[in-house]
C-alpha cells in the first residue's frame, strides 16, 4: 500500500505535467515555464506522501546541497552524452550542420526538467527505494532498470533493441547513483543534463520521441547499429558501454560508502546515509 500511496500521485502529476508541457511546446516559454512548473510541483508531491506514508523527513530531496547536487550530476551527464556522440561522429555517424534553435533549446530546458525529475521520483524516488528495501540493491536494480527500459517502448519510434539499451545504460546507471549518493538530486542531474546534451545541445532524438531542435543541427547517419537509428545514440552501442561502465563506479562508490543493501526478506532494510 505504501507504493501505491506514493506512486499514484506522483504519477498523476507526471501525466498531467507531462500532457500540459507537450501540448505548448510550440511556445518555448511556455514550455519552460510549465516543464519547470511541473518538476517543482513533482517533488512538492512526493515530499508530502514520502512524510505522510512513512512518517519521516523526506531526506532524498532535501533542499540542503540540493543545487550543488543537481549541477554535479547535470555536469556527469553532459560529459556522458558528449562522449557517446564524439565517438559516434568519429566513425562517421554524427555531424554538426549549423547552428539549430536558441528558443528550441530554451524550451528543452523545461521539457527535460519536467521528465528528468518525475521520472527519478518514480522510478529511483519510490519504485528503487522499496523495492530495495525488500529485495536489496542488485535485485532493486535489476527489476527497476528493466522497468525503466520496457516503459520506453511506448514512445514514437521505439524498439525493442532501445528499450533494453535504456534499462542497461539508463535504468542501472540511475539506480547506482542513487545508491552511491542516497540523494534523487544527483540521478535528477544525471537524467537532465544527458536528455538536454542529446536534444538541447546536439539536436539527436531522443528515446525514439523523433529529432530535435537544439542549439546544433546535427545531422546522424550510417548504420543504425552504431547510431542508434531512430531511436537515437541511446540505442547506440557507445551509449551502453559507456553507461554500464559509469554504473560500475556508481556501485563502486556504493560499496565504499556502505549504501548497498543485501537480500532482505520481509524486512525494511536500515540504508546508510
Amino acid at each position: 500500500m505504501r507504493l501505491l500511496k506514493q506512486l499514484v500521485p506522483v504519477a498523476v502529476v507526471a501525466f498531467v505535467g507531462g500532457t500540459i508541457v507537450g501540448a505548448v511546446q510550440g511556445n518555448a516559454l511556455l514550455t519552460l515555464l510549465l516543464g519547470v512548473a511541473t518538476a517543482v510541483l513533482a517533488v512538492f508531491v512526493y515530499a508530502r506522501v514520502v512524510r505522510w506514508s512513512e512518517h519521516r523527513a523526506p531526506v532524498e530531496v532535501a533542499a540542503q546541497g540540493a543545487a550543488r547536487a543537481i549541477a554535479r550530476g547535470a555536469m556527469i551527464g553532459v560529459a556522458l552524452f558528449a562522449a557517446v556522440i564524439v565517438n559516434i561522429a568519429l566513425v562517421g555517424g554524427y555531424r554538426i550542420d549549423g547552428w539549430g534553435s536558441l528558443t528550441g533549446a530554451v524550451g528543452q530546458l523545461g521539457f527535460m526538467a519536467a521528465a528528468a525529475v518525475t521520472e527519478e521520483l518514480l522510478f529511483r524516488g519510490i519504485l528503487f527505494r522499496i523495492v530495495e528495501e525488500r529485495t536489496g540493491t542488485w535485485m532493486a536494480l535489476a527489476l527497476t532498470g528493466l522497468l525503466f527500459g520496457l516503459s520506453h517502448l511506448f514512445n514514437p519510434h521505439a524498439d525493442l533493441w532501445g528499450a533494453i539499451a535504456i534499462a542497461i545504460e539508463a535504468g542501472g546507471m540511475l539506480a547506482a547513483a542513487y545508491a552511491a549518493t542516497r540523494t534523487l538530486w544527483v540521478p535528477i542531474g544525471v537524467h537532465f543534463g544527458w536528455n538536454f546534451a542529446a536534444a538541447g545541445i546536439f539536436g539527436t532524438e531522443v528515446s525514439g520521441n523523433g529529432a530535435t531542435q537544439g542549439l546544433l543541427h546535427g545531422v546522424t547517419s550510417g548504420p543504425a547499429l552504431l547510431t542508434g537509428g531512430e531511436f537515437g545514440p541511446e540505442a547506440s552501442p557507445y551509449a551502453v558501454v559507456f553507461g554500464l561502465l559509469l554504473t560500475v563506479v556508481f556501485m563502486w562508490l556504493a560499496r565504499r560508502r556502505g549504501n548497498v543493501v543485501p537480500l532482505r526478506r520481509g524486512t525494511t532494510a536500515t540504508l546508510a546515509q
